[in-house]
């Protein structure tokens, strides 16, 4: 299987760095989602600054530098889909990314799933083709390595419910077949997305530090399919809460990072 063709050299014949450079005072810690509304409206409400853009056919995502508590953030809009998602990652590594947080919604295998609960991966199964080009086959990859502990402290602070398991990774929302579903539920998915083993294989990859938690939406564990609250205009101002939780947890990541600093 030409999956299975993985080359662990980093160099490529086309490389991240000659499509982007080095931002001067790009922020070490990113923020980045996938709904342009959460992002325009945190934006429309407080300073901020644009360091940036990516770049692609599709047209110019801009790269925010916004400050939070003090501390400065990047924050940007990631495009669905792994490969679209990887290199506006990619991109960002070389602008001066050292960590990032990723959110956005899922889809859920098990009803008992609250909408907009958080869900926190521990692993995912690679049903996309991305993450073969940054780590050898395999059926799953740990994810969220670092930061789950710092991330449910925060939660349980602010009163969030949460659930914590495999997700799974696909490239194609229209082929979620019920057979695929029930067999996935079998091997421990209580989630279904787009983009977080490859998100997960890039940042092993670069080693560099990622972390993603969704917030339920979608409810696949029924004869039915229940939208729920998918569209980005539903519940907003919830979702808009979100990325304040994303940011808390930034902080928690900026902090810990001045610690371990000061004990070298």
């Amino acid at each position: 299987m030409l999956l299975e063709d993985f080359d662990e050299n980093k160099e490529s014949t086309f490389d991240p760095f000659e499509i982007e450079r080095v931002v001067p005072n790009f922020p070490k810690i990113g923020i980045t989602c996938f709904a342009r509304n959460i992002i325009d409206n945190y934006i429309e409400r407080n300073p901020h600054e644009i360091i940036a853009y990516l770049h692609s056919a599709n047209g110019m995502i801009p790269v925010y530098k916004i400050n939070y508590k003090g501390v400065d953030f990047a924050l940007y809009m990631s495009r669905v889909g792994a490969p679209a998602c990887v290199v506006e990652y990619e991109e960002a590594l070389v602008m001066g990314l050292e960590k990032l947080i990723m959110f956005g919604t899922c889809g859920v295998l098990d009803s008992r799933i609250e909408d907009l609960a958080i869900i926190i991966p521990t692993s995912a199964m690679r049903d996309e083709g991305t993450s073969y080009h940054y780590m050898a086959a395999s059926d799953e990859i740990s994810i969220n390595e670092k930061y789950k502990e710092e991330f449910i402290e925060l939660l349980k602070k602010h009163n969030y419910s949460y659930v914590e398991g495999k997700t799974w990774t696909i490239d194609t929302p229209y082929r979620e077949t019920r057979n695929k579903v029930l067999k996935r539920k079998e091997q421990g998915c209580i989630s279904v997305e787009m983009e977080s083993s490859a998100m997960s294989a890039v940042s092993k990859f670069r080693d560099k530090d990622f972390f993603t938690f969704f917030y339920a939406a979608d409810n696949l564990d029924a004869s039915k399919w229940d939208k729920r609250s998918l569209d980005n205009e539903d519940k907003i101002s919830e979702k808009d809460k979100i990325l304040l939780l994303a940011l808390e947890l930034g902080l928690k990541v900026y902090q810990k990072e001045k610690e371990r600093e000061k004990t070298k």
